[in-house]
């Protein structure tokens, strides 16, 4: 290969890396079609420190379970220092139910229910369609 033909081979290999970053850029992230709310309250006399726990490690599968999507969480606010029906809401997205299943079925949404329903008084699980 002579010195002109690598020439042209180095510059039709710089565009195509060009190409592919401005693709990566700007192609859409991955879309989600279905999302999962999840209520928890926790039993009385729970402590603080276990409900940021809670928190933590349920945000946290959002790093291992690879469906999820998306993934935000926030305490309830009610008005008027009402009782609330639940402590915490989290939201998840996902881009199919089949994902749904496979999150739910996953060891490591498993085993965050088993360390965690210890200080769950009830919970709340409502799957839809995002429009």
């Amino acid at each position: 290969m002579n010195a002109k033909s690598r020439g042209y081979a180095l510059i039709v290999v710089l565009l195509c890396a060009f190409a592919l970053t401005i693709y990566g850029a700007y192609s859409p992230a991955r879309k989600a079609q279905k999302q999962q709310i999840v209520c928890i309250k926790f039993k009385k006399g729970v402590e603080t420190a276990s409900v940021e726990q809670h928190m933590h490690s349920f945000a946290a599968l959002k790093h291992e379970i690879p469906q999820i999507v998306n993934y935000t969480s926030g305490k309830t606010i009610l008005p008027n220092q009402a009782v609330a029906d639940y402590d915490v809401v989290h939201y998840l997205t996902f881009q199919s139910e089949a994902d749904i299943r496979a999150f739910e079925q996953s060891s490591a949404y498993k085993q965050f229910v088993a360390q965690s329903q210890a200080i769950w008084d009830k919970t709340l699980i409502v799957n839809a369609d995002i429009r």
